[in-house]
C-alpha cells in the first residue's frame, strides 16, 4: 500500500492573507508543516501543492517537494486531487499546511483505518478531538462533527452541535481536525462532484461528501494542536514553539 501526504498550501487565506509564510520560531509556518509530516517518517512522499510561487520556492529552496497547482480550487482537497491523478498511489492524507504541530500518532491512527480495512469499505477518514472549553465550542471557527454509534460523522457545523436543550445530558463535543484521508479514486470522486448547498453555506469541505450520502470515518485523538487560522493563533503558537 503505497500511501503519501499532500498538504495544500493556499496563500490569500480569506482569514488570514499569507499566514502560511508567517514567521515560527525561524521557519514559516509552511516549512514548519512540511517538516513535521516528514518527520513522522509515516509516508512513501510528502509534497506541498500550492497556487503560489513563494510558497513552492520556500518549499523547495529548502530541499523539499513541492507541486505548483495548475488552476484556482475551491478548497485543499480540489487541488489535491488535481496533483494526485496521475499518481500510483494508493491513500493520501491531506494534512492542512497550518497545522505545523502535526503529530505521527493522530497519522498513524487515520492509516491504521486502511489497514485494518480488508474490505475496502471505508473511502474517506478524519480526525477528531474531544473539546470541553465553552468558547471554543461556540467559536465558529472552530468546527464541530456529530456522529453515529459507529463514528461516522453525521454532520460538520461551525455551530454548536448538538444543541443542548435537555441540559441533563452528558454529550461530548468533537472539534474536527482538518486532516483526511483519501482513497485515491475517492478524492478524485470528490472533485468531480460539484459543490451543494451546505457546503456553500457553511464553507466546509467535508460536506460534501456527506451531502452525496458518502461516509466519513472519524478517529479521535488526544492531540490538541494549534490550527493558525488568526494572528491571535499564530502568536499562541509561538508560545507553544518556545
Amino acid at each position: 500500500m503505497k500511501i503519501i501526504s499532500m498538504i495544500p498550501a493556499r496563500y490569500a487565506a480569506s482569514r488570514f492573507p499569507a499566514k502560511l509564510m508567517q514567521d515560527l520560531g525561524g521557519k514559516t509556518v509552511i516549512l514548519r508543516t512540511y517538516e513535521a509530516t516528514v518527520a513522522t517518517k509515516l509516508f512513501d512522499d510528502v509534497f506541498v501543492v500550492t497556487d503560489s510561487e513563494s510558497i513552492y520556492n520556500e518549499i523547495v529552496n529548502n530541499g523539499g517537494n513541492a507541486i505548483m497547482s495548475k488552476k484556482e480550487h475551491n478548497s485543499g482537497s480540489d487541488r489535491i486531487a488535481e496533483a494526485v491523478e496521475d499518481m500510483d498511489i494508493d491513500i493520501v492524507i491531506n494534512v492542512q499546511g497550518d497545522e505545523p504541530f502535526t503529530d505521527a500518532e493522530s497519522l498513524k491512527k487515520l492509516i491504521e483505518v486502511f489497514k485494518n480495512d480488508s474490505d475496502k469499505s471505508i473511502d474517506l477518514a478524519s480526525l477528531m478531538v474531544h473539546i470541553t472549553d465553552e468558547d471554543e465550542i461556540k467559536n465558529p471557527n472552530t468546527v464541530k462533527v456529530i456522529l453515529d454509534n459507529q463514528n461516522f460523522a453525521l454532520y460538520f457545523s461551525r455551530s454548536p452541535i448538538p444543541y443542548l436543550r435537555d441540559k441533563s445530558v452528558a454529550v461530548k463535543y468533537y472539534k474536527h481536525k482538518g486532516v483526511y484521508a483519501f482513497r485515491k479514486q475517492a478524492i478524485l470522486d470528490f472533485h468531480r462532484l460539484p459543490m451543494l448547498t451546505l457546503e456553500a453555506a457553511e464553507k466546509l469541505e467535508q460536506l460534501r461528501y456527506l451531502e452525496y450520502g458518502k461516509r466519513i470515518k472519524m478517529v479521535e485523538t488526544d492531540v490538541q494542536g494549534v490550527e493558525i487560522d488568526t494572528p491571535e493563533d499564530l502568536e499562541r503558537a509561538k508560545k507553544l514553539w518556545k
